[in-house]
């Protein structure tokens, strides 16, 4: 059991038999009245968010979602298959059940595969990935790195915004969670 003030970003609880995580939190003292917790939660399993308020002091059941490091092998049409690092078991996901990460996947990436009550909920891939860029408008004497952006297709497909300096071979470092372009390495 987890209290509501003991609430902290990433806490994993459970509501209505469901693993839910929390994404931001207020604790709320009014002048009259109890206090209270605002939270916004996202369901693991769905992904929908929604805000809600719990008592100061309630306590719920906490959800026990199990990371499991695995390995990226390869993807065919839009299934994707990955392998538990330490039973060599080898498992196909597809690209619902893999989430938005999917675009950053590269063959030998190490990943971790989520488990609720001993199902596959979904699969996390790091927050950073290193990736070459295989398309993009060439670059201009003179462009800087405040100079704008434009686009940029990645060895994995995906497409992201890239300062102007950024040219076809470079390796570029991309935050996984939003998208972004941080760095030329």
């Amino acid at each position: 059991m987890i209290s509501t003030n003991d609430f902290h970003t990433g806490a994993t609880i459970e509501i209505d038999g469901e693993p839910w995580v929390v994404v931001e939190f207020q604790h709320v003292k009014p002048g009259k009245g109890s206090a209270f917790v605002r939270a916004k939660i996202k369901n693991v399993i769905t992904g929908a968010v929604l805000e809600r308020t719990f008592n100061a002091g309630e306590k719920l059941p906490r959800a026990r979602i199990e990371r499991r490091e695995a390995q990226f092998l390869y993807s065919m049409d839009r299934d994707y298959t990955f392998m538990d690092t330490e039973t060599y078991e080898q498992v196909t996901l597809g690209e619902d059940a893999v989430g938005p990460g999917v675009k950053y996947l590269k063959e030998n990436m190490t990943v971790y595969i989520l488990l609720y009550d001993g199902r596959i909920i979904g699969v996390e891939v790091p927050n950073f990935v290193e990736l070459k860029v295989v398309e993009t408008d060439p670059g201009i004497r003179g462009d800087t790195a405040t100079g704008g952006s434009k686009p940029a297709k990645l060895e994995t497909g995906a497409v992201i915004k890239v300062p102007l300096f950024v040219n076809v071979g470079d390796v570029v470092k991309v935050d996984t969670r939003t998208g972004q372009y941080i760095e030329r390495v």
